[in-house]
């Protein structure tokens, strides 16, 4: 609840508990903030949040305040925040286990299907995996006031750039409750300050985490303001972050195509972004089998509801005959149902008939299509026409193919004999990561730290003037 309010002629200065932005009814911290709102707002509670604009402007105004401390900040002291959040969610285990029970049983009740559910759902496994990224962040080097490409001009000046923080960063994504200590964690490491919308689906275990985030926060003597979790579900919140360009540098959605697309058509501020995840497998006629086998499923099967889940599998007809009836037996018995092209049903019988629209659909659900191809030139062809631009695996053991397939082929990571569930910012060495980007500037592929940071011009001189 709001605490105390005094007027003066041009401001409301509204004192708010530090809960209302986490969530966190145990912290006993509070926070003073002062935004130019109508008197009206000076009766909204950050519980039911009457009014938005308000309760948005005040997480405005204290991640700008906390970015601003989070740009002076030794590494030590972040690394510490860190520590400190992976120690409180080992402590924390069952209380988080607990919320999200209350949120799946919350899913089910309203229909969630099994991969949206499979992607809310922690366990043990999941938390030791969100611990691990901490621990991994932490241990990361830090970016941000490194100096590179130092010259020297012919004035006697030396020129160089200087990474720096990107400011504050407005985070929103759906169901995958880890998203918010993965955010928190590498916001944190780079500099920045952060305000986390996450979805309604996941708000209990969005809760717990934010309660370890806060204790982490307290532990090392950083600003509250630094990671901010919005209380409401209210979707006019999202509206206001992606509006707030006063307040918040850049936004990251991470989520559905529809959400994505919402936030790219309205945000007013800079967006990294993928819009969804069709990846492609291809088998080249001088794969090996047993490889491209053992590939084709794991990026199919490993998880269903995630991007760098593959969506189409492209074989070469040379292989196809050899290839796709083990692949069959294989799909079959992980309940997952395939879409074939022509020549692919004239090998499996059962398939079902792919369709100009399967090509083009991110599934996330056991579903595959599958098309046979002749070579290298159409399977690139193919996946020109309807990538998402995430991520492409060729399976070969031709050199000179897998050095074609990697320059020509178009998307944020291109892999040979790799699966396409190896994208993602773990598995990159970056400790975690904020998401997929396939823009083409400023960060492309798993964004790290160094996708949270920009870079500046630095100019050292020694008296030197301009002539």
């Amino acid at each position: 609840m709001i605490l105390s309010v005094v007027h003066d002629p041009h401001h409301v200065r509204v004192v708010i508990p530090v809960q209302a932005f986490f969530l966190c009814p145990e912290t006993s911290f509070y926070q003073e903030t002062r935004f130019t709102v109508s008197d009206s707002s000076a009766n909204a509670t950050a519980e039911c949040v009457a009014d938005i604009d308000a309760y948005m402007t005040a997480m405005g105004q204290a991640a700008r305040v906390a970015a601003t401390d989070m740009r002076r900040l030794p590494p030590a002291r972040k690394n510490q925040a860190l520590k400190a959040m992976a120690q409180a969610l080992d402590a924390s285990r069952q209380e988080i286990l607990s919320a999200n029970r209350q949120d799946l049983a919350r899913g089910r009740d309203k229909g969630l299907d099994e991969a949206l559910l499979d992607r809310l759902a922690l366990d043990d496994g999941r938390i030791d995996a969100m611990i691990e990224g901490l621990t991994q962040v932490a241990a990361l080097p830090d970016p941000v006031g490194e100096i590179d490409g130092l010259s020297t001009r012919p004035s006697g000046i030396q020129v160089g750039m200087m990474r720096v923080p990107l400011g504050v960063i407005g985070i929103i994504y759906e169901s995958r409750p880890n998203v918010t200590m993965e955010a928190a964690s590498l916001c944190l490491k780079s500099g920045n300050a952060c305000i986390l919308r996450g979805g309604s689906e996941a708000s209990a275990s969005n809760q717990a985490l934010a309660r370890c985030i806060a204790s982490g926060l307290a532990e090392a003597g950083l600003p509250q303001g630094a990671v901010q979790l919005v209380a409401t579900t209210d979707r006019a919140a999202v509206g206001r972050l992606i509006s707030m360009d006063e307040f918040v540098d850049v936004i990251i959605p991470r989520g559905g195509k529809s959400l994505i697309e919402r936030i790219s058509r309205e945000a007013r501020v800079p967006v990294i972004k993928h819009l969804d995840g069709i990846c492609h497998v291809y088998v080249d006629a001088a794969a090996d089998l047993d490889k491209a086998r053992a590939i084709a499923v794991n990026a199919k099967t490993h998880r269903y509801g995630v991007c760098n889940a593959m969506e189409t599998l492209l074989v070469n007809a040379q292989v196809a005959q050899a290839l796709l009836p083990t692949l069959a037996a294989d799909y079959a018995e992980k309940g997952v149902e395939v879409r074939g092209c022509a020549r692919a049903r004239a090998i499996v019988d059962h398939w079902l008939t792919a369709s100009d629209e399967d090509w083009a659909t991110e599934y996330l659900a056991p579903v595959l299509s599958v098309r046979v191809v002749d070579d290298i030139d159409e399977a690139m062809a193919h996946i020109e026409r309807y990538s998402s631009r995430h991520t492409e695996s060729i399976v070969t053991e031709n050199y000179s193919l897998a050095r074609r397939f990697l320059a020509e082929v178009d998307s944020s990571s291109v892999m040979v004999n790799a699966s396409t569930r190896f994208a993602d910012g773990f598995e990159y060495g970056l400790g975690a990561e904020i998401g997929i980007s396939t823009d083409r500037l400023h960060a492309r592929g798993p964004v790290g730290l160094e996708g949270l940071t920009t870079r500046k011009y630095v100019v050292f001189g020694d008296g030197q003037i301009r002539q």
